[in-house]
C-alpha cells in the first residue's frame, strides 16, 4: 500500500492533524444514510486503522455522540475527520478524504449497499454488504 510516513491527514484549516504508525486494516465505501449526513455526500468512504496506532494533534478537534457512534470533525473549518464505533472495539475510521495522499487507499468493499441511492452507480467488481462490512463482536450486522 505505501509507507508508514504517508498515513497522514488532516482537516482544511490545519487545526487537527492525524498520523497513523501502521497500515489500515479496512478501507471502503459506505452507503448508510448516517455516513450521507454526516459527511454531506451521496456514499462516504473510510480508512481503518486500530485506535492504538494513531496520534491526533491539534486544538480544533469536535466530537458528536450518536449512540454507539462517536463522529470526529474540525470545530474550526467543520471538515469531518473520523468515526468510533464503541460496538467494535479500537478502531478509528478516518474520512478517505482528510487522508493526505487519498489515492494511496483503494477501498475493498462496499457496505451498507440496501441503502444505496438509486442514481449512484459504482460498477466496479467490489464486494456488496447488504449490511455492514465489519464484523461485530456480538455476531450482529448492524
Amino acid at each position: 500500500m505505501s509507507d508508514e510516513s504517508n498515513h497522514t491527514g488532516g482537516c482544511r484549516c490545519g487545526a487537527v492533524r492525524f498520523e497513523a504508525s501502521a497500515e489500515p486494516h479496512h478501507v471502503s465505501y459506505c452507503h448508510c444514510t448516517d455516513c450521507r449526513r454526516a459527511t454531506g455526500a451521496p456514499v462516504a468512504a473510510y480508512v481503518g486503522f486500530m485506535a492504538d496506532e494513531v496520534a491526533i494533534r491539534g486544538n480544533g478537534l469536535a466530537r458528536f455522540d450518536n449512540g454507539t457512534v462517536t463522529r470526529s470533525f474540525c470545530g474550526v473549518c467543520g471538515s469531518p475527520i473520523a468515526y468510533t464505533d464503541a460496538r467494535i472495539g479500537d478502531r478509528i475510521y478516518f474520512m478517505l478524504g482528510a487522508m493526505d495522499q487519498p489515492a494511496l487507499y483503494r477501498p475493498t468493499h462496499h457496505a451498507y449497499v440496501r441503502s444505496q441511492l438509486p442514481f449512484v452507480h459504482m460498477p466496479d467488481g467490489l464486494p456488496r454488504h447488504a449490511r455492514t462490512s465489519v464484523p461485530r463482536p456480538d455476531g450482529t450486522d448492524a
